[in-house]
């Protein structure tokens, strides 16, 4: 039976699991954070959707989503088991600047961040950027494209973004669970040379 069909076979972590590890998916507001753990989770994700009122009109961009009618308010929640013996949890952080007091908690015990980028919105980065930094989580940037044939250059969106020479840059696509897997080995790889 499919793991997201919900049986109560698959939504418990298999005993022998001995290790999780914490990973968190973060963005700016609309990037494709909730879409991102959708497509990578083993089980139906924990969401925390609602929908968009007018009193968030006031303080939410539309203008590189303006088809977006829901938002997370808490947070996104997936788990992919790696191994018998460990599982992944993936943490998905909300985008908007109200619920910045949400990401110590939500950082607290992640091995790092997988950071998901709109390359018409770069920007919009930046904010993101700095709370991983300020909380010292390790990361990597996937560059979610929206626009297969308006990619940047990997080298322009370094310069762009300021990023250090040694943070992984890699495209995907957060619908694509292979190109959304390709992103997130990229990061976990990335942490494994910097645990050593």
């Amino acid at each position: 039976m499919d793991s997201k069909s919900g049986s109560a076979e698959s939504i418990y972590v298999p005993e022998a699991v001995q290790r999780a590890a914490k990973i968190l998916v973060v963005g700016h507001f609309a990037v494709g954070k909730t879409t991102l753990i959708g497509t990578l989770s083993e089980i139906t994700p924990l969401r925390t959707e609602e929908r968009m009122t007018q009193a968030a009109a006031q303080v939410d961009d539309l203008r590189g989503a303006p088809d977006k009618k829901t938002t997370t308010v808490a947070l996104d929640f997936g788990r992919l088991t790696l191994s018998d013996e460990l599982v992944l949890y993936l943490f998905g952080t909300p985008g908007q600047q109200r619920f910045v007091e949400l990401w110590e908690d939500m950082a607290r015990g992640s091995l790092g961040a997988l950071l998901l980028v709109d390359p018409a919105r770069l920007a919009d980065t930046f904010p993101v950027i700095d709370l991983v930094e300020t909380y010292g989580l390790e990361y990597a940037v996937a560059v979610n494209s929206f626009d297969p044939y308006s990619q940047h250059a990997e080298d322009e969106l370094r310069e762009a973004l300021d990023l250090l020479p040694d943070t992984p840059v890699v495209f995907c696509d957060a619908r694509d669970q292979k190109s959304s897997a390709h992103a997130l080995i990229t990061l976990v790889r990335h942490l494994l040379t910097h645990a050593s």
